[in-house]
């Protein structure tokens, strides 16, 4: 007897229902940022709560399609989408807020859109797996950011805001090197497939 081929995974499943919600809610988090404009009032703080929730389904909607075998194209696309328009969407308003110098703005985005850019571009040599520097990376700027988020400044003085800095400063330079790291990466796909 031959086992039977596997069924594919819905596209409609839990984990991907998360990354959608997780989308849902960046307008939400930008209105509530846009409409605080900087009072650190009950908006900023409904702002802090959606950054929190969307934060949190990312976690869990990788942990969902891992456990559960329920990985698509769909998602493969989406998450990362998502994961971007979440964290985009916070740098850019706390620059345009004058709370974030706008180089810190700059160097993560252009770091994140070259290496999915260049992700797609050596796609046809391999795949560049999320490399433990990545995740690092990823939980910097979202703690940085959060920090950032937090109006704590009205408590803590001065140190609020020297602490986000020192942990953006840690996010930024992670971003960084393992942006690099990922260049040379994609130079040795590109030059182990030419040997072939």
């Amino acid at each position: 007897m031959t086992d039977s081929p596997a069924s594919p995974v819905p596209t409609l499943n839990i984990a991907n229902v998360l990354t959608a919600i997780r989308i849902v809610l960046v307008p939400f988090f930008i209105w509530f940022l846009l409409a605080d404009n900087g009072d650190h009032g009950l908006l900023r703080w409904l702002a802090v709560v959606v950054f929190a929730v969307a934060i949190y389904t990312d976690k869990l909607d990788g942990d969902l399609a891992r456990s559960r075998g329920l990985i698509t194209n769909f998602g493969k696309i989406a998450d990362p989408i998502a994961d971007k328009l979440l964290i985009g969407s916070a740098l850019i308003l706390l620059s345009v807020l004058g709370e974030l110098p706008w180089w810190i703005t700059v160097v993560i985005l252009v770091r994140e859109l070259g290496i999915t850019l260049l992700r797609f571009v050596v796609i046809r040599y391999g795949v560049m797996p999320a490399s433990r520097g990545g995740k690092l990376k990823t939980v910097l700027q979202t703690f940085a950011i959060f920090l950032y988020l937090l109006p704590l400044g009205t408590w803590l003085g001065e140190w609020a805001a020297f602490a986000a800095f020192i942990v953006m400063l840690l996010a930024v330079a992670v971003t960084v090197v393992t942006g690099v790291d990922y260049l040379v990466k994609a130079m040795r796909l590109r030059a182990a497939d030419g040997r072939n």
